[in-house]
Order: C-alpha cells, then sequence, then structure tokens
C-alpha cells in the first residue's frame, strides 16, 4: 500500500521548518522535542539543518504509551513532579544560542479517559517547571518554531469515518496545504505571505487602538491594548537579530493585551485540545482583566485547573486576528490541534505575554513589560474565539469606533 504521507513533500516541510522557520545559522545548535511516530520528520529535519551548517541537534522524544503508564501505574505524589533538570538544560542551551523547534502531534484525545485532578496538577508542574525555558521563548530570545506531524491517532479523530490509511493521509495533505508545502516555491510562497501578514500589522499599528471589542453570539468582549504594543506576524525578529517564523502555518497577526484592562464575556468558537484533553464550549466572563467565572460542557474539570495555575493563569497574554477565509479555515477540519485551529479563527491565549509585542520590547526587563500592563504566567494557552459570525471593533485612543473585520473578514 502506497506510504499515506508523501515524502517529497514532507521532506519539504523539513526544508521549510530549518530555512523559514528556524532561520538556523551556521555553527547553531538545536533542540528539538517530537513524539517518537514523528521519527520520519525528525530525521529529515535533521538532515537539512545539518546541510544548513547545523552545531549539534538533540531530539528529546516523548511517547504516548510512556505517558499513560505513568497516570495507570505510578504513585500519586508523581503527579507534583516534573524533570526540571531537562527544562533547565535547555533553557541553558537557549542562553548560549541554541534553536528550538518543537513537532507537534499525537493523540489530542491521550489523556481524555484519565483523572482530570492528576491530568491538572502533572500540567501544573509541568508549566512551572518549564517556566525558565518559556520565558527565553517568548521573549524570543532564540530562534524558535513549531511544524506538525500527521500522527495515525490524531488522523482518527479528525476523520473517524474514514480507515487509518486514508484518514492519515488526509490529515498530511492538509498540513502540507496549511503549511505552504505543497508544490515547489515553498520558500518562495512563505516570503510572500509574511509580506501580507506585515502589511496587516503595520495597518493596526498605525491605528494605535485602546482597545478591541468583539461581539457575536455568546461574545461581548472589550480587551484593552497594552500601553505601547505592537502587532506581530509571521516573521518575528529575535533579540539576536535572527528573522523566524514562530509557526508553520500561521495566519495571525496578534499583540498583547493589558492585563487589568478585559472585561465582558466570552464563547469559544472551537474546542480546546490541553494536554490530552478536549475542553468544549469554553465560556468565560472577565472582571478588570480576570476570569471571575468559566463554564465548559466538557473538560471543565482540567480548564479549572488550568486556570488555578498561578495569578496570571486568570488573565489574557494575547489576542490575535485571524480571518475566517484562512486557508484552515476553509479547509473545514477540525484539527483538535491548536496550532492549525488557532489559525482558522481569531484568538485569545492565557497567561503569558510576549515582550516582542511591544515597542522597544527588545530591551525591555520584566518589570517594564509589568508596568506597561503585559501579564506574566506559567501557562500560555490560546483558544479561539473567532468565526464568520463575530464582528471586531477597534477604539481609538479618543474613543473613535473603527470597524476591523465583519462576519470574520477583514474590512
Amino acid at each position: 500500500m502506497q506510504d499515506p504521507i508523501d515524502p517529497v513533500k514532507l521532506d519539504r516541510l523539513a526544508q521549510v521548518a530549518v530555512k523559514v522557520g528556524l532561520n538556523l545559522q551556521p555553527g547553531q545548535d538545536l533542540v528539538m522535542t517530537a513524539p517518537v511516530s514523528a521519527l520520519p520528520l525528525v530525521r529529515r529535519i535533521a538532515e537539512h539543518a545539518y546541510k544548513a551548517g547545523a552545531g549539534l541537534v538533540t531530539p528529546i522524544l516523548s511517547d504516548d504509551a510512556v505517558t499513560l503508564a505513568r497516570y495507570r501505574h505510578a504513585r500519586d505524589e508523581s503527579f507534583d513532579a516534573a524533570a526540571g533538570w531537562l527544562y533547565d538544560g535547555m533553557a541553558a542551551a537557549y542562553d548560549k544560542g541554541a534553536a528550538r523547534l518543537a513537532i507537534a502531534g499525537g493523540d489530542p484525545m491521550l489523556l481524555s479517559g484519565e483523572d482530570p485532578d492528576k491530568v491538572g496538577r502533572a500540567n501544573r508542574a509541568m508549566s512551572m517547571a518549564y517556566s525558565g525555558a518559556r520565558d527565553r521563548i517568548t521573549r524570543f530570545a532564540t530562534n524558535w518554531t513549531i511544524v506538525a506531524w500527521p500522527d495515525a491517532a490524531w488522523a482518527r479523530l479528525v476523520s473517524p469515518d474514514l480507515s487509518e490509511h486514508d484518514a492519515q493521509r488526509k490529515l498530511a495533505e492538509a498540513i502540507f496545504a496549511a503549511s505552504r508545502v505543497d508544490d515547489d516555491d515553498a520558500v518562495a510562497r512563505w516570503e510572500a505571505h509574511n509580506e501580507e501578514l506585515g502589511r496587516r500589522a503595520a495597518w493596526l499599528d498605525g491605528q494605535n487602538f485602546a482597545s478591541l471589542h468583539f461581539t457575536g453570539p455568546g461574545t461581548d468582549l472589550s480587551v484593552g491594548l497594552a500601553d505601547g504594543h505592537k502587532w506581530v506576524a509571521g516573521a518575528t525578529e529575535t533579540l539576536s537579530g535572527i528573522l523566524c517564523n514562530p509557526n508553520i502555518p500561521t495566519e495571525e497577526v496578534f499583540t498583547t493585551p493589558h492585563k487589568l484592562r478585559v472585561s465582558g464575556h466570552v464563547s469559544a468558537t472551537k474546542p480546546l485540545s490541553h494536554q490530552g484533553t478536549l475542553i468544549e464550549e469554553i465560556r468565560v466572563r472577565f472582571e478588570d482583566g480576570r476570569i471571575v467565572e468559566a463554564h465548559a460542557s466538557k473538560g471543565e474539570g482540567v480548564l479549572q485547573k488550568v486556570l488555578d495555575t498561578d495569578e496570571g493563569a486568570r488573565r489574557l497574554g494575547e489576542v490575535a486576528l485571524v480571518p475566517h477565509a484562512s486557508p484552515i479555515s476553509q479547509s473545514g477540519m477540525l484539527f483538535y490541534n491548536t496550532l492549525f485551529d488557532e489559525n482558522a479563527a481569531s484568538h485569545i491565549a492565557l497567561g503569558q505575554c510576549y515582550s516582542t509585542c511591544f515597542q522597544g520590547g527588545e530591551t525591555m526587563d520584566n518589570d517594564e513589560v509589568a508596568r506597561r500592563g503585559g501579564n506574566s504566567s506559567a501557562i500560555h494557552i490560546d483558544w479561539m474565539i473567532g468565526s464568520d459570525r463575530i464582528d471586531i471593533d477597534g477604539l481609538s485612543q479618543s474613543g473613535e469606533r473603527v470597524p476591523v473585520m465583519r462576519k470574520g473578514a477583514w474590512v
């Protein structure tokens, strides 16, 4: 039977990950995390990285069976622990200039049947232990990117009516199309896409909105923007001057909300797949920037654990605009994966902000980020609030209302 994953397109994805996603520099080390199932992509990325002059490529692999063994057999206190030594080592590698690449994949529903208290505790412990490494990422102290692998279990969830072979082939083709690697001009297509996203960001910067207002079914939300915020899209420059694309694919233009200036209520327009648990129909209410009420039709226990991670977990660290006409949205597929679903709809993120989303952010310390309204947390979790039924207005510093999106389309 023919391989469900086109090897030519997979190789293009590896090349784009190295050349566009990372823009890996000669002599630069690379730290790569991935599920075991993604080894074919890991190997191709390593090959392209070394061809680009990489120093040392270090893969760190995870395995679904090992993860399940922990939940079914480990001592209870295990769920309050995390491999801090590993994350400390990753942070040290970034400080020495190593690039970071994550391959997303695996079964989005892996932990859906496990004890939500254990899932929440384990996630919190991991988030806390990873905070130092994550801080380097959110500050763009190094170049980093995320790409996706069409795991068979993930494919079965996305297309349950197909055979595993056909489901994996369909998911692979969707990933290749969204990642713009389904023809020979992948790198050139990314250059043109980055230019278009850059034009959107420049227009929003020129408007210098004080806040955004989202309205639609189940949503009436005012998101105040941080003082001196900056809109970022597509290619982003690291503190060392390397231009990288953090997400492959990406359709978003995003910035930092003010952590104290969010009010109203909002409903998710797509499920959130978080650490193996599917959280559906999220509904929250904000007061003074903080979530004071939260519900979900499924996975509410895990959502509440996420919100209790720390003080910043109930506040926003990102707001992003994505047109409903994006290729991922138009595919009609629900990916159950934030990397893709967030690029199908406008979204917000709980937790840590990006210092790069400030004018002069490359020289700002954490105290200055906080003074301008940036949020701090051990988590950064995106969830989708946009659709073809959502309108977005920008409010100027003087209170003038400017249409930004109507029914999910750029005005």
